[in-house]
């Protein structure tokens, strides 16, 4: 089964938490601190793999969690880091943020990777807090947690030739004869179900990769037949083969489905207007075809389409094809972008961000690093206490309720949790 669109959701491992731990042998009388650090957390890692070619793995498989770094250990040692975990994905995959759907990262070069999700930093054991002023701290830093997020895998196939066209024109029987696809042929509406993916050679080290694109009708962009599924991978594609059935024998005028194809295009995605272009002008070897041919022509040749005209019954025009194909590959750039909306990263400083503010008369702090900050803090030990009073003055935030007015004796409220304020 092609599977082409995924959601999962990844959680990188947590960070080890750091250590409380003393020296304590027989030849050290002065002993001092010998807490280590916990291990980092594992993380969630993405790498495009030329030999995947479907997200049918996360259909069944929907939450990633990365491993726990282990916790310190005494004698200043670092506990065992959590493993990463590495999901291979086709080549040509979007990793869209599902909240936003903006483009995160773009997976389209081999063995390309990206960490999606970084694993929590070990907390620091005690040993590392040790100062000339504090020889004996009794405390030490849990391990900050991994990020955690919901993703869409979003699969847009890389081919340099996309088959566009109504149904039963003849796009598959064409990818089967000039490359060595084996798509599933028959003599109906929307045989195939999936795009099919084939590689043509035109001569010693001139070769080209073609798709057809199926599904597609009026009101594919809206989602009529298969074209809201399919629409997708016409993006990647730098040149697009246009089939028309030039003999009537589906009762519908191709020059009226030439434009109804564009259109669908169009309103998908503007770009794709511009999409350089060749039409074929198939079925020749039916009766009729001859008066539809020349009708093609009068119509585009004057708005510089180059029009072949093909058999695939007969195999009448085939190399032709493919020689004409190569000459406008050659001439067009390799620029295999999408048109999603691009991501925006947090950066360290936003995830470090402090919010003091007073509402309905108190004085709140809060943030990702005052909850590390308090997280880490043993409110018994004096030297623990002092560590984190010191990091609120150097952070501003005592600073900052003194601008608010905030007088001694009052309550502030640090990540839910109440304090008496004194300067």
């Amino acid at each position: 089964m092609f599977i082409d669109v995924a959601n999962i959701r990844v959680k990188a491992g947590k960070g080890g938490d750091g250590v409380v731990a003393w020296r304590r042998e027989k030849y050290e009388p002065s002993g001092g601190p010998y807490g280590g650090d916990g291990g980092n957390g594992g993380s969630i890692i993405l790498k495009a793999d030329e030999g995947i070619r479907t997200l049918m793995d996360f259909r069944y498989k929907r939450s990633y969690i990365g491993q726990n770094g282990e916790d310190g250990r005494s004698k200043k040692q670092f506990g065992k880091g959590g493993e990463d975990i590495i999901l291979k994905l086709p080549i040509g995959t979007l990793v869209k943020d599902e909240a936003t759907g903006g483009v995160i990262v773009d997976l389209k070069e081999k063995d390309q990777t990206f960490v999606i999700a970084k694993g929590g930093r070990g907390g620091r054991g005690n040993a590392r807090f040790a100062t000339a002023t504090r020889q004996a701290p009794g405390f030490a830093e849990p391990g900050k947690k991994g990020e955690e997020r919901n993703i869409v895998f979003e699969l847009k196939l890389l081919a340099d030739v996309g088959l566009i066209g109504f149904p039963n024109v003849g796009k598959s029987t064409i990818l089967s004869i000039v490359s060595a696809a084996k798509p599933k042929i028959a003599n109906y509406h929307f045989t195939t179900l999936k795009p099919n993916l084939g590689v043509v050679r035109v001569g010693d080290e001139k070769s080209f990769v073609i798709a057809d694109i199926p599904g597609l009708i009026e009101g594919a962009h809206e989602g009529a037949g298969l074209g809201h599924d399919f629409l997708r991978h016409v993006e990647r594609t730098r040149i697009l083969v246009h089939v028309l059935d030039v003999s009537g024998s589906e009762g519908r005028d191709p020059i009226d489905d030439f434009y109804k194809i564009n259109e669908e295009l169009s309103k998908y995605n503007i770009k794709l207007k511009d999409r350089p272009q060749i039409i074929v002008a198939n079925k020749m070897d039916i009766p009729g075809a001859e008066e539809g041919l020349q009708k093609v022509k009068e119509e585009f040749e004057p708005k510089g389409y180059k029009i072949l005209s093909l058999s695939a019954a007969t195999l009448e025009g085939i190399d032709e094809l493919k020689y004409e194909i190569w000459d406008l590959l050659i001439n067009t750039e390799i620029v295999y972008e999408t048109f999603d909306e691009e991501f925006i990263h947090e950066d360290e400083d936003t995830n470090n961000s402090i919010i003091v503010k007073k509402e309905d008369g108190k004085y709140m702090v809060e943030g990702e690093f005052i909850d590390r900050l308090l997280s880490a803090t043993y409110f018994d030990d004096v030297d623990s206490l002092r560590y984190f009073q010191d990091m609120l003055r150097k952070k501003g935030v005592i600073d900052e309720l003194n601008s608010l007015g905030i007088k001694e004796g009052e309550s502030v409220f640090i990540c839910g949790y109440e304090f008496e304020f004194f300067n």
